[in-house]
């Protein structure tokens, strides 16, 4: 079969890399790409917001599956537009999307039918949102209602700090229209863990859990990112929270959505804070998680078409997923100065080292190709994911591997993963 991959990240390398070990695969193509993923598939120069165009090149080239690895194009409704063309496509429709696409949405959906998550205020203007803040406790977070890259959060330490972030969102628009809408929520303490599920409308399948990095700098300081590395499992994740976690959130979620007409399939991302009061929502979004799906992927053992196929048709309770009995840890190399201002345009050396490695893999987030030499081309740059028999192992492994890459610029952050040290 042929299948087309929407997205241009490492998730989307991480999802061409593994549907290209299906027997059921014989062509890959991904729109737009990148320089890595151009190794395992034939990119194509289709903007991810080009809905009409992506679905005209999978009638054209007579594409079987696409596989929607962004958010953007789900939530502007990519899904909807295939569909309509009798296109067969995994993902969430539009109205399913909008889990992600407006925090203000998922926050009223948990408070409606009990899902436990952070008390939340909504607001529409500057103005109330800085006078809600004179009486709030602190620190508070401060949440971007639409999409924003995984950017749109800021934790504030007290209200003058607070006040600027309402400013930076609603007023300067730091991250666009995202910001229309402010949602401003108490602060959670605890463990964050990733969950990541596939869902056909009625059923969810959650996969093994990972947890995720997003501050730019060692210790989680500095701004949030999109991330800056991972691993899986998580240790804290024990079977006992899992258990508890399908019964008060993931299940609850599928059926909330079905409830309010918006039957979801694909991926649905639960981000959970593990509060002393028990495992609370952060967040939920409706794709692969990135750079999550760079330490998930590595290690399921099923085979990720027949999955996504099952999920489409309705009978995922006839899927058993499986994952390997080890451990992966994904460490984010970026260009210095992300998320903010950095400088691209730098040769990449090393890649060859990860040729025919077992256990190892490296992942292309921002690269182009400039003849045959490898350039950085974006804040997130490579994703250097390892797999050992433990976490530990994995780890020292992820990190051995980074020295193998150079190019001017070069940041990452040296503590991905080092929480584990503490439980084992």
């Amino acid at each position: 079969m042929k299948v087309l991959v929407i997205g241009s990240g490492g998730r989307e390398h991480a999802i061409v890399n593994k549907i290209s070990t299906s027997a059921k695969v014989s062509k890959i193509y991904c729109a737009p790409g990148n320089a890595g993923i151009a190794e395992k598939a034939e990119c194509v120069d289709i903007a991810v917001s080009d809905l009409n165009g992506l679905a005209d090149f999978a009638e054209e080239k007579a594409i079987d599956l696409t596989i929607v690895g962004m958010d953007e194009p789900l939530v502007a409704g990519v899904v909807d537009v295939f569909e309509e063309r009798g296109l067969r496509i995994f993902g969430p429709r539009k109205n399913a999307a909008i889990i992600e696409g407006s925090k203000a949405f998922s926050k009223d959906l948990m408070k409606k039918y009990g899902i436990p998550s952070a008390a939340y205020e909504t607001f529409d203007t500057p103005a109330k949102a800085i006078e809600y803040l004179r009486t709030s406790q602190y620190p508070i977070v401060l949440k971007a209602d639409g999409l924003a890259l995984g950017k749109g959060v800021l934790i504030c330490q007290d209200y003058s700090e607070a006040e600027e972030g309402v400013k930076l969102i609603m007023e300067d628009k730091h991250f666009g229209t995202a910001g229309d809408r402010l949602i401003i929520e108490e602060f959670m303490t605890g463990r964050e863990v990733s969950v990541l599920a596939f869902c056909d409308g009625t059923r969810i399948l959650p996969m093994t859990s990972a947890q995720d990095h997003k501050r730019a700098k060692d210790g989680d300081k500095g701004l949030n990112t999109g991330g800056m590395g991972t691993f899986s499992p998580s240790p804290f994740y024990t079977k006992e929270i899992d258990a508890l976690c399908r019964e008060t959130i993931y299940q609850p979620t599928m059926d909330a959505m079905k409830a309010e007409g918006r039957d979801f399939v694909g991926i649905l991302f639960v981000g959970l804070m593990l509060t002393k009061d028990g495992p609370k929502v952060v967040e939920y979004n409706a794709r692969f998680g990135d750079p999550e799906a760079q330490v998930i992927l590595p290690r399921m053992k099923n085979d990720l078409i027949e999955v996504c196929e099952a999920c489409i048709d309705g009978r995922l309770d006839q899927i058993k997923l499986e994952f390997e009995n080890n451990a992966s840890v994904c460490v984010i190399l970026a260009s210095e100065g992300y998320p903010m201002h950095y400088e691209k345009g730098y040769p990449i050396h090393g890649l060859e080292k990860f040729r025919n490695k077992e256990d190892y893999f490296v992942f292309h987030a921002g690269t182009i190709k400039d003849g045959e030499n490898f350039i950085t081309n974006g804040g997130r740059v490579l994703g250097v994911t390892a797999k050992g028999k433990d976490l530990q192992e994995a780890r020292h492994k992820a990190y051995e591997a980074t020295t193998w890459i150079k190019f001017a610029n070069k940041y990452m952050r040296t503590d991905i993963g080092k929480a584990i040290d503490e439980v084992q």
